[in-house]
């Protein structure tokens, strides 16, 4: 015996509830993305996100448990939108292979006016999955780029640093190279004043 959501439902009873998942579902289908009240969105997903999983498996078997949960038409004497023949033909095919489950996505978008409702937009995702190891690769490669970055910028400081030491000690250098010139010129001329003092 199937086991009932806890809490209350979505609708006058159960019968209600499952027209208005299978319409909820055909309307994401047919659009991709919906927005509706955040209980809906929450009902709504684990339900589609099984029939995507059948999908995927692409048997007749499968298309008909899909079709006895999609409205397959509008009217029993006018063809309208077929959600079963789209979401197998025109939705799993846009889906990455790897992804293997979490095929929608709910994105919260504030109260409703009038009655203050919280809504939200529950959307089918095609992007493709990147793999962890990939991802960790990418991330150790930039934390290993910005590692020598930054050794580079210290060694380049430390050169600079050397420059500007090798530099003053020129500077000194010089410095007292003329200091020492100097003291020699007044010795030689104090030498040469005392020479003349005593002739």
């Amino acid at each position: 015996m199937p086991k009932p959501k806890k809490g209350p439902r979505l609708g006058a009873g159960p019968a209600d509830q499952r027209k208005i998942l299978s319409n909820l579902a055909k309307s994401l289908i047919e659009h991709g993305s919906i927005n509706t009240t955040v209980t809906r969105a929450k009902t709504l997903q684990p339900y589609v996100e099984k029939l995507i999983t059948k999908a995927k498996k692409g048997d007749l078997h499968n298309r008909r448990l899909v079709a006895k949960e999609l409205p397959t038409q509008s009217s029993k004497y006018e063809r309208g939108f077929d959600a079963v023949y789209t979401l197998f033909d025109e939705v799993v095919p846009r889906l990455d292979p790897e992804r293997e489950g979490g095929y929608t996505r709910i994105v919260k978008i504030g109260n409703r006016r009038g009655d203050n409702a919280p809504m939200a937009n529950i959307s089918i995702i095609f992007d493709k999955v990147e793999k962890k190891a990939v991802v960790k690769e990418a991330e150790n490669a930039t934390k290993k780029a910005a590692k020598k970055a930054s050794e580079d910028e210290t060694v380049k400081d430390e050169a600079e640093d050397l420059q500007a030491d090798a530099l003053e000690q020129e500077t000194v250098e010089g410095a007292d190279t003329a200091n020492n010139e100097a003291d020699t010129d007044a010795t030689a001329d104090s030498s040469e004043d005392k020479e003349k003092d005593a002739e």
